[in-house]
């Protein structure tokens, strides 16, 4: 008889009060649990899927649980903290944010396909499965690994501003900025999609797999139906006064107009439509001829916020290659992609800064530590926030940024007892001409992140988008239109000076995506890495490497880590963990500290010296890590 897994126990401790996330996450641990070995493991009602019955009918025998209270700065909400293990695999792995991605990554990986096939997958199920953080509506960042070639490429496929978009975009008729949240949810948000373009770029370089066959299982799960998830339940029934769009409602919404219960079987056909016609027909199928035609007129005809948006705007759209970022940092080289996303710049900034600290020596639980990771991440951030935009509209000195010098000087402002009460820009070499205005537009954190190692040893780290939670809330042909417009800066200039950030037609917002790919002194692959969370992407990413390279935690005990980030002079310590402990220590220092949930999804894979695999996955989401 099989054994009853430890998270049965778990539940079964659990109050009723948290409703149903603790059960739907110790079956999904059941289900992976079982080996594939195992007769008809795929496709007995052990499956996931195939547990929606289980789901639904428990609905009625536990209460629902109310959306919690959240964060302002957390529009992906907070569901909960449930422990992983790390998971071991020998040839190939995925870590993605739902099972279902996983488990259709890990298939495609098993059939002999290659790191981008199982991402391009993977990613697509979750546009379906977790609508609320990406999909086709949206766009992202891919970084490759090829084994054989040691070689790294790095795509953008980051959202862009319609033709008609100028700096004024965002100013209202006395000329002053509109207020955030008066645009998020609406057509003045929607940028032109750029995931599709992304995958293809992608998969015409790395991929093995026909394109037609990476489609098929988010087509079959969006015809046959997905059990909604604990964490899709509360997330929409926390939104549900925002999803104003007609189509968007009637797809989430029952006919109270609340979110559908977990358990309940979604079905999305205009979805499976879309994708089969992608497949058949490349990504041209997206951005030319019906596809196109109807995302321009449900951004033109949108209920909030209307914006000029035209087929043409779509057809014109280019996913581009952009040079890694890379930098050494404790003997290991970090590589991100460079801008227009500012995640990889920045995460190298502050891994530079703290290079010369002994972060080792101090440890995880030292508050010193903790102080020194906040310092150079305000520094960091404020550099990011003058300098770094789209470098098709801004010169963006890369090579000032990171140069040594440079960043000895800036880490050299850091004072182990005393906080920075004010950090500004610095002035690297290299500054090109124009002087940019500071700019801190915030992002909002519904996004996810997944990384892939195959069997040649080739890896994928992709973070991908729609904006805020449930994107601009335009849904059309079965999924959400992204709300990424939304981080440009609504200000163009200040003081005179114009802000790097600002928007212009054809330009790709500010990002702070930063899907990471560490190495080894020897050259060899050690880890595939990255989260969501907006602003915070970056700290959460910069954190993770610190465990890892730092403080040698494995992969899944650096995901694991409670969070401490700054984004500004204020320091933020993760509610309801054991970051709350520094708290004291970091106020005697002069940090004002805010205790709030940070709702990370860091997924990574970290290659063992004897190149066996082990996957992590965020705790504070419902992803895991699957392998063979």
């Amino acid at each position: 008889m099989a054994q009853r897994p430890k998270c049965v126990y778990r539940v079964m401790r659990h109050p009723l009060g948290a409703g149903l996330l603790p059960l739907y996450r110790c079956l999904t641990e059941s289900v992976y649990a079982v080996p594939r070995s195992h007769a008809n493991r795929g496709r007995l009602a052990m499956r996931l899927v195939d547990l929606r019955t289980v789901l639904f009918c428990l609905v009625f025998l536990l209460p629902a649980a109310p959306a919690p209270a959240q964060d302002s700065e957390q529009p992906e909400i907070h569901t909960g903290f449930a422990e992983k293990q790390a998971v071991r695999a020998k040839s190939f792995m995925i870590a993605a944010a739902n099972p279902h991605a996983a488990d259709a990554g890990r298939d495609i990986l098993a059939r002999g396909g290659s790191a981008v096939d199982a991402a391009i997958v993977a990613a697509l199920v979750l546009g379906l499965v977790e609508p609320q953080a990406s999909g086709p509506g949206g766009g992202g960042y891919l970084m490759h690994w090829t084994a054989a070639g040691k070689r790294i490429d790095a795509y953008d496929g980051r959202e862009t501003a319609p033709a008609a978009v100028g700096p004024d975009f965002f100013l209202g008729g006395d000329g002053r900025p509109l207020g955030r949240d008066e645009v998020a949810m609406g057509g003045k948000s929607a940028g032109v999609p750029g995931q599709m373009r992304l995958f293809a770029a992608a998969h015409a370089k790395h991929g093995k797999l026909p394109w037609k066959a990476l489609f098929q299982p988010a087509i079959a799960l969006a015809e046959q139906g997905f059990a909604v998830s604990p964490r899709l339940n509360q997330q929409v029934h926390y939104s549900r006064t925002k999803l104003r769009h007609p189509a968007a409602r009637a797809y989430f919404l029952d006919s109270a107009g609340d979110a559908w219960p977990a358990g309940h079987i979604l079905v999305n056909k205009p979805l499976a439509a879309m994708l089969r016609a992608v497949a058949e027909g490349g990504a041209d199928a997206f951005y030319t001829g019906a596809v196109a035609a109807d995302i321009a007129r449900a951004v033109t005809t949108a209920p909030q916020q209307p914006s000029p948006m035209t087929p043409s705007d779509l057809a014109a759209y280019q996913a581009k290659p952009r040079p890694p970022v890379c930098v050494s940092y404790r003997r290991h080289e970090v590589c991100g992609i460079g801008p227009s996303t500012t995640g990889g710049l920045t995460v190298a900034m502050m891994l530079r800064m703290l290079e010369p600290f002994d972060m080792a020596g101090l440890g995880a639980s030292s508050p010193e530590a903790v102080h020194l990771f906040l310092e150079a991440s305000k520094l960091a951030h404020a550099d990011r926030n003058r300098y770094i935009a789209d470098p098709d509209f801004a010169a963006v000195p890369v090579a000032g940024l990171l140069d040594p010098g440079y960043l000895a000087a800036r880490a050299g402002l850091i004072r182990r007892d005393t906080a920075i009460v004010k950090p500004e820009a610095g002035e690297p070499p290299m500054k090109k001409s124009m002087d940019y205005a500071p700019d801190d537009a915030p992002e909002s954190p519904s996004t996810t992140h997944l990384s892939v190692v195959d069997a040649a040893g080739n890896a994928v780290s992709l973070t991908t988008s729609i904006g805020r939670a449930f994107g601009s809330g335009i849904f059309v042909r079965g999924f959400l239109l992204n709300g990424n417009l939304t981080s440009f800066a609504f200000r163009p200039e200040s003081k005179g000076r114009p802000v790097a950030n600002r928007a212009e037609a054809g330009k790709r917002p500010r990002s702070s995506m930063a899907p990471a790919l560490v190495f080894r002194p020897d050259g060899g692959l050690r880890l595939a890495v990255g989260s969501p969370g907006g602003t915070h992407i970056i700290g959460y990413v910069a954190g993770a490497l610190v465990a890892v390279l730092d403080w040698n935690m494995d992969i899944q005990a650096a995901i694991s880590l409670p969070h401490f980030a700054a984004l500004t002079a204020k320091a933020e310590l993760e509610k309801d963990t054991a970051a709350v402990r520094f708290k004291s220590a970091l106020e005697a220092k002069g940090h004002k500290v805010s205790v709030l949930h940070l709702t990370s999804g860091l997924h990574g894979i970290e290659v063992m010296p004897d190149d066996t695999l082990m996957g992590g996955a965020d705790p504070r989401r419902e992803g895991v890590a699957l392998g063979e």
